[in-house]
């Protein structure tokens, strides 16, 4: 069996059984026209069909959930990326973020002795030694890693995270394989290079790289728990730095409830309604003041203490937002309250990338069905969840994509409007969420924060102008050596050029057309022979070959409408 070479891949055997297991299972699930159109077929077509035999017929089964079902069987990187995937509809069709949506992170744990072997070469030290003793069964498993419940040898309690074993090689060769396809994808399927494929696999690995080192998460939780260190409402588990490496995460255990879990608070005693207002004050005061925020708050991440306390776990997915970034959010919601959509559009350009200028009007047009929807009705019936999927759909139309961190921050904000109105019917994340929003406003116009602009803007030009003589002396260098080559494109110029042209064929045909006259009159006059009828034939061969030219000339510039 021959595999084409498309890339930096199959440089192992394993690497190559990997790809067959994909196109394998593509195949069985009906997607054997997506592998002929990326021209591996004819390359993989007998290993895939010794594999899978004939491709299953699932016409009851929609391609969107055919997909998930290929993620389901493909592993952990696969599984990990839908879900990733079903929180961007700005990437994805709706119909599939909707089934991506339904893919689940839970996965057999691994052997106890596998955890024996990591954390042992891991911190250098046997099990026994590190911990007084550690729970033999997990009590989270996923797809990256397991968590252990254990004590150190001081009586504290804590949990431990330890990565599965091979998922590096794993992760490793799948993104080489995805890259790959994504690739051939987007040369060869021209409908599918409208959702750059390439850039959502960049985008992954860069995430499920950062969740696969632990130190990352121990470094979130630390600066996490600095932010809010004066703050009672919230707790941070404390990091064992001691005993923790990017594959063992060594942290507090906590015990709380589930903030999903309804009738435990109630039977606890807890206030639903202050956890729902403080949860979101602390999720506003991450966003709008901190910048850097928690960017997964589903329930399994939130537990709630004594004393409505509210305690976030698995730091794994962080989110960052500058302060620019968090002006221009605040522009857009300014723009959207003033019922602007000039405004709205504006400050939206300024957040989102795009490949190619959007159409304004229509962009503007959209923006205001959108206002039209969601504005003229009472704040308490405005919902953000529906709003992020109105506004994702525009922003889909548009080809407008958001960065991963703005789009995880409004994620999270809608999010924890979900979580704010299972706690409490009547809880309004807009209300609360304003506040913040005025302040961000106020702050761009503080005198301090005018003159520290002013000032950063100047040692920005300075720094330019120290550079000049540096940049200049280079330039002159490379002209010396004459490594420096000058060139000029012209635009706009292709019309005047081709006017110009033409012209100046015009008159290059008039000459020949008066050079062949002149010279037929100089033979005729000299009576040179032959003769046909008399004429010299040479001379009237002349005559005729110029009317000729002159006629068709003449009928060139009739043609053009301009004489």
């Amino acid at each position: 069996m021959r595999i084409r070479r498309e890339g930096v891949i199959f440089r192992t055997y394993r690497h190559i059984q990997r790809y067959r297991q994909i196109l394998g299972v593509l195949f069985r699930h009906g997607f054997g026209d997506l592998i002929n159109r990326l021209e591996l077929g004819h390359s993989v077509d007998l290993g895939v069909r010794t594999m899978s035999g004939k491709s299953l017929r699932m016409d009851r089964k929609g391609r969107a959930e055919r997909l998930r079902m290929v993620m389901e069987e493909l592993g952990p990187t696969f599984t990990k990326m839908g879900q990733i995937l079903s929180t961007r509809p700005d990437l994805v069709p709706a119909d599939l973020v909707a089934e991506l949506s339904k893919l689940q992170d839970e996965v057999p744990p691994f052997p106890f002795g596998d955890v024996r072997e990591i954390v042992q070469a891991e911190l250098g030290m046997p099990l026994d030694a590190v911990f007084e003793c550690m729970e033999e069964a997990p009590f989270a498993a996923a797809s990256i890693g397991q968590v252990h419940r254990a004590r150190l040898p001081a009586g504290r309690e804590v949990a431990v995270k330890i990565q599965r074993p091979g998922i590096r090689e794993t992760v490793e060769v799948d993104l080489e394989i995805l890259r790959d396809l994504a690739g051939l994808a987007e040369r060869r399927i021209p409908e599918l290079k409208l959702y750059r494929p390439v850039r959502i696999v960049d985008e992954f690995a860069r995430i499920i790289k950062r969740e696969m080192d632990y130190t990352v998460e121990a470094g979130n939780m630390e600066r996490f728990a600095r932010q809010f260190q004066d703050n009672h409402r919230v707790r941070v588990p404390a990091v064992h730095r001691a005993f923790s490496t990017e594959r063992v995460l060594t942290m507090e255990f906590v015990s709380g409830i589930k903030i999903s879990e309804i009738l435990k608070l109630d039977q606890a005693g807890l206030d639903r309604k202050a956890i729902a207002e403080r949860g979101a004050d602390l999720v506003l005061e991450q966003v709008f003041k901190h910048g850097f925020f928690h960017a997964d708050p589903h329930p399994g991440n939130i537990v709630v203490l004594p004393e409505n306390i509210v305690c976030y776990l698995d730091f794994g997915m962080m989110g960052y937002v500058d302060r620019r970034s968090r002006e221009d959010f605040a522009d857009l919601v300014y723009g959207y309250v003033q019922k602007s959509e000039e405004k709205t559009v504006a400050a939206l350009l300024k957040i989102v990338e795009t490949e190619q200028e959007p159409d304004l009007g229509e962009l503007e047009r959209d923006i205001r069905d959108f206002m039209e929807i969601h504005l003229y009705r009472p704040l308490k019936e405005i919902r953000l969840a529906g709003l992020l999927q109105d506004f994702m759909g525009i922003l889909s139309k548009h080809r407008l994509i958001l960065p991963e961190n703005m789009y995880l921050m409004i994620k999270t904000l809608s999010q924890m409007e979900s979580l704010g109105m299972m706690m409490d019917p009547d809880f309004d994340m807009t209300e609360k969420a304003a506040p913040f929003i005025r302040r961000i406003k106020a702050e761009r116009y503080r005198p301090g924060r005018i003159i520290s602009g002013l000032v950063d803007s100047g040692e920005e030009w300075l720094d330019h102008v120290r550079s000049v003589p540096a940049e200049v002396r280079a330039v002159l260098s490379q002209v010396r050596l004459g490594k420096a080559q000058i060139g000029f494109e012209h635009r706009g110029l292709e019309s005047l050029i081709f006017e110009m042209d033409r012209s100046s064929n015009r008159i290059a045909f008039a000459l020949i057309i008066s050079s062949l006259i002149i010279g037929s009159s100089l033979i005729i006059a000299t009576d040179i022979g032959p003769y046909l009828f008399g004429f010299p034939i040479i001379g009237l061969a002349g005559f005729t070959v110029a009317g000729i030219f002159g006629i068709w000339l003449v009928i060139a510039i009739f043609r053009s409408g301009k004489l």
